[in-house]
């Protein structure tokens, strides 16, 4: 039987799988990297508007090799290696230094403190995901619930009917089945813990990451960067490449989510902790995708053994280039802090920076990581405060408020995530990794120390 392309039916596969419905995206990415492709912007625009199909796919094809080997602009002002060691080259010379700390109930209550601190700010956010601030505003107005202070319900919805069709089927914290649902936010940290150090240990590969994800999930638990990076492995494309290869996504904020893990198991080593997340972000982002899961995963070191704020974002930058576009957001958020920009101010200087309305912005590493770091700083190392202003700001709402409660969770302890946030989850997290299905955080609490450095 002989093959046809044109059968292929490509109404059937999600844009994510679809390489010419993201040629702006491609554009963007490659502009932003410092690619000399601005000319390509009309040829972009004509590839996109041609009917889907094999033609198009085909065309999109010489689109990505024609602006992915397009030359670096000589007036690029950023150093943005992909190289782990070349990585390191770049990071700036004065960084943080800490103390491994005992192994002992102290640390344990820290790490079960960012255990639960992740699952409860993804849960924060989870019910809102892809909801602009307008609307999210609007909803928590009606509800008495602004500025965000608590959970939201889905009887919170219900005084804001013209939003109901569209997410009446959310997860709202009072629609739980006594578990922390599924969710990518969390499925990464579990998998971590279970399918890549649980299963190769400390030493694991990027190959090694490549085939749990592929042993660990379907498909369809993978989004934007990862289903490409997930696609690639399976046709046999292998990282580095994987995370190149027809990827405009390879920026996005995938990589930053994932980072928790290697923070957690390296408690007062943010080097280590980076570079395994290097390892971890390297099979399915770039640049400052990869240094996304970096920043994150040194922070959450430092803070197992530090609770001075600035000093574990600085353990972060310290581990990313100097000269990124990741650092230059980053240091925009800390200036404005350290001039006495007001907490509103400040978010809305990220607000004028990236337009939550264009998903490029919306999902980008940068964008977030900026919201990440504003909410650290002005949430006061108060838990409910740091998430709460973590998805008030919109964005990727589910995976800043992971991330903030995850720092603080480490920072402050598990005494410092109260019972109103914990006790909607019973102590329980579900996810969609094969074999592993539902766990109790008192397990991967368990699991987390077994996997500190001997």
């Amino acid at each position: 039987m002989n093959f046809d392309a044109k059968n292929l039916d490509m109404k059937a596969m999600h844009n994510w799988e679809l390489y010419s419905a993201s040629l702006e995206n491609e554009l963007r990415q490659c502009l932003d990297e410092g690619r000399d492709v601005a000319r390509y912007e009309d040829l972009c625009k004509a590839i996109a508007a041609l009917p889907l199909g094999v033609e198009r796919e085909e065309l999109a094809d010489v689109f990505f090799k024609i602006v992915t080997a397009a030359p670096i602009r000589a007036d690029y002002p950023y150093v943005e290696p992909d190289e782990l060691e070349a990585i390191r080259a770049a990071r700036p010379a004065d960084r943080p230094a800490f103390r491994a700390p005992a192994h002992d109930g102290a640390l344990k209550a820290k790490i079960r403190g960012a255990w639960l601190g992740r699952i409860c700010g993804c849960l924060l956010g989870k019910p809102v995901e892809g909801m602009r601030t307008p609307d999210m505003h609007e909803l928590l107005k009606n509800s008495g619930n602004f500025p965000l202070a608590r959970y939201m319900t889905l009887k919170d919805l219900e005084k804001t009917p013209r939003l109901q069709e569209r997410w009446t089927n959310r997860t709202w914290a009072d629609n739980l089945n006594g578990c922390a649902p599924v969710d990518d936010d969390t499925n990464y940290t579990a998998m971590a813990a279970k399918g890549i150090v649980g299963k190769y240990g400390r030493n694991f590969t990027p190959g090694d990451v490549a085939v749990a994800w592929m042993d660990c999930q379907p498909k369809n638990a993978y989004c934007t960067a990862e289903r490409r990076a997930f696609r690639n492995f399976v046709i046999g494309i292998r990282p580095p490449q994987s995370a190149m290869y027809k990827n405009p996504d390879r920026e996005y904020i995938g990589a930053q989510i994932r980072a928790d893990y290697f923070g957690y198991i390296n408690p007062g080593d943010p080097e280590t902790a980076a570079e395994m997340a290097w390892r971890d972000a390297c099979i399915s982002h770039v640049k400052n995708g990869i240094y996304g899961e970096m920043f994150v995963a040194a922070m959450l070191a430092a803070a197992a053994v530090c609770d001075d704020t600035l000093t574990v974002i600085e353990a972060g930058l310290g581990e990313v280039p100097e000269k990124s576009r990741l650092t230059a957001g980053v240091r925009r958020v800390i200036d404005d802090w350290k001039k006495g920009c007001s907490e509103a101010e400040c978010f809305a200087h990220i607000a004028e920076r990236w337009d939550e309305f264009r998903s490029y912005d919306w999902v980008h590493t940068i964008s977030n990581a900026e919201i990440v770091t504003a909410s650290l700083l002005y949430g006061g190392k108060d838990y409910g405060k740091s998430i709460c202003r973590a998805v008030q700001t919109g964005f990727d709402t589910d995976c800043n408020g992971a991330t903030v409660g995850s720092i603080v969770g480490m920072m402050m302890g598990d005494a410092a995530v109260g019972a109103e946030w914990t006790a909607p989850i019973c102590g329980t997290l579900d996810t969609s990794i094969f074999g592993v299905n539902r766990v109790s955080v008192e397990e991967m609490v368990e699991l987390t120390m077994k996997h500190l450095p001997a």
